[in-house]
């Protein structure tokens, strides 16, 4: 018996190294984006500190489609979402003269925010897509969302030591505090990485698993949508001109019909006859995603459709949802998603140095463990000096600049790619250092340029400091241990 234990210890503990090798680079941007989008809306606001001033939600979207009626032509629809605790700008997505825009919206005036960027968008849609176009981005994410599950169920079974590691790092001793650290960065937070990896896969289960979605509805994704929210009345345009009626008190009937705060509004044929708002409730104020929405008549404000979710398999994706996208969190909870989701992105770092410090170990002069290894540190601190470039050009790019948004995250990709030559131009004794002491410059600059107050100037003034400790400790190198004393004969 012991022996078929040991078996399938091996097995395992084999599926578990090459699932999180083979998509190990794209987990790696995945898990640190998404821990960095936890907060998505305080980035986005420290992004824009021209934008101070906080309004009434409703006024605020007032304010919004009456700048949005007077500046935009030809639109189909306006997606906004509404400022919170959380954020003070009014989220735009809308189509004008046949380009699709995103903006976020001055809560005062309706204007676009004078500072253009997409703020923690760019973590966020980072984390799923992959700055790829749809739907391949997202197909990969959840590929590799699928190769996680994997890995995490297998490291589980291949522990035979799995409570013990708790309590066990053993620092300074090579190998060994490598596979130290990565055991208790996944064992501590097991619980966590299981559930946002699976919820994640969830949310992408109409890519994955689109069968029964297909046989019940073919190709009629309007119909998916109507039943998914069936409070969302839909309506041909009547090619009828007609003002948008005041849309603030549609918003605080809204919100006392759905008990609760107001979240996403829809505008659909703006400027028509035949308009129509939807009104969501907010995920802020509950665990589950989208529980109602009502729909009014544009033109005239009158309530056309309202529904409150009670559907059981509805109300449990909306729940699964809701755990991923953490809207429901208070700020200590908001952290411990954000300390769960560190462990994660160490977890998987830590697995990839370790599995080719052992490759390396075993053979020493093979070509492919040395370009691994080069890879390996292009990627592993490459993708964190993109990130933190992203945040330097938000800075540093004057504020008018034509498609400002845009080079922002021009800057981080270059700056990623860079890294990645980098990482395979020069040995990993030198890549690591220059890398990391890169991306604690970009840091401490981010923080200090401006002299914008803030908790995320402190977080990346300590993030700075950490960094660079790691970068001059690899600049010395190992330690060398003393010869043993021989002992007299």
């Amino acid at each position: 018996m012991s022996a078929v234990r040991d078996g399938a210890r091996q097995v395992m503990a084999w599926l578990h190294g090459w699932t999180g090798l083979l998509l190990g680079w794209v987990l790696f941007v995945m898990c640190l984006a998404g821990t960095l989008s936890v907060f998505k809306p305080e980035i986005g606001q420290w992004m824009r500190p021209e934008t101070r001033a906080t309004a009434d939600p409703a006024d605020a979207v007032q304010a919004a489609t009456d700048w949005l009626a007077r500046n935009t032509s030809g639109s189909t629809g306006w997606y906004l979402t509404a400022p919170s605790a959380r954020t003070n700008t009014v989220e735009a997505a809308y189509d004008s003269d046949g380009g699709f825009v995103y903006r976020a919206l001055d809560p005062a005036s309706g204007a676009p925010a004078p500072r253009e960027t997409l703020g923690g968008e760019f973590f966020y849609r980072l984390h799923f897509e992959l700055e790829l176009p749809y739907p391949w981005g997202r197909l990969l994410a959840s590929i590799a969302a699928m190769a996680m599950l994997v890995a995490l169920i297998t490291g589980v079974i291949a522990h035979r030591r799995i409570f013990k590691d708790y309590f066990t790092f053993r620092p300074a001793k090579g190998q060994r505090s490598w596979l130290d650290g990565h055991n208790a960065l996944g064992v501590l937070a097991t619980p966590f990485h299981l559930m946002i990896t699976f919820t994640g896969l969830v949310t992408l289960a109409s890519l994955n698993m689109p069968w029964a979605m297909s046989a019940t509805y073919g190709k009629d994704l309007a119909a998916v949508y109507h039943d998914l929210a069936p409070g969302v009345a839909e309506r041909p345009r009547a090619n009828a001109p007609a003002p948008l009626a005041p849309i603030a008190p549609m918003l605080r009937e809204a919100q006392r019909r759905l008990g609760g705060t107001i979240g996403r509004v829809y505008v659909v044929n703006p400027g028509d006859k035949a308009a129509v708002v939807t009104v969501f409730r907010s995920d802020a104020d509950q665990l589950g995603f989208t529980p109602g929405e009502i729909s009014f008549d544009g033109a005239t404000g009158r309530p056309l459709r309202a529904w409150r979710e009670n559907r059981g398999a509805v109300q449990t994706y909306n729940v699964v949802y809701g755990l991923h996208m953490a809207r429901f969190a208070s700020i200590a909870t908001r952290w411990l998603y954000f300390l769960g989701g560190a462990m994660l992105t160490l977890a998987i770092a830590t697995g990839l140095v370790l599995w080719i410090v052992k490759r390396r170990e075993r053979a020493p002069l093979s070509l492919g463990n040395r370009v691994l290894e080069r890879l390996n540190a292009g990627v592993l601190a490459g993708v964190p000096l993109g990130c933190a470039t992203y945040l330097l050009a938000n800075r540093l790019l004057p504020l008018g600049l034509a498609g400002r948004a845009e080079l922002e995250i021009s800057a981080a990709l270059w700056t990623a790619a860079a890294a990645l030559a980098i990482g395979a131009a020069l040995p990993p004794r030198w890549a690591w250092p220059l890398l990391i002491g890169a991306t604690a410059l970009a840091c401490a600059l981010a923080a200090l340029i401006g002299l914008v107050v803030s908790v995320m100037s402190g977080v990346l003034l300590a993030v700075a400091a950490a960094l660079a400790l790691l970068a001059a400790k690899q600049l010395r190198g190992p330690k060398q241990r003393p010869e043993r004393r021989r002992r007299a004969a």
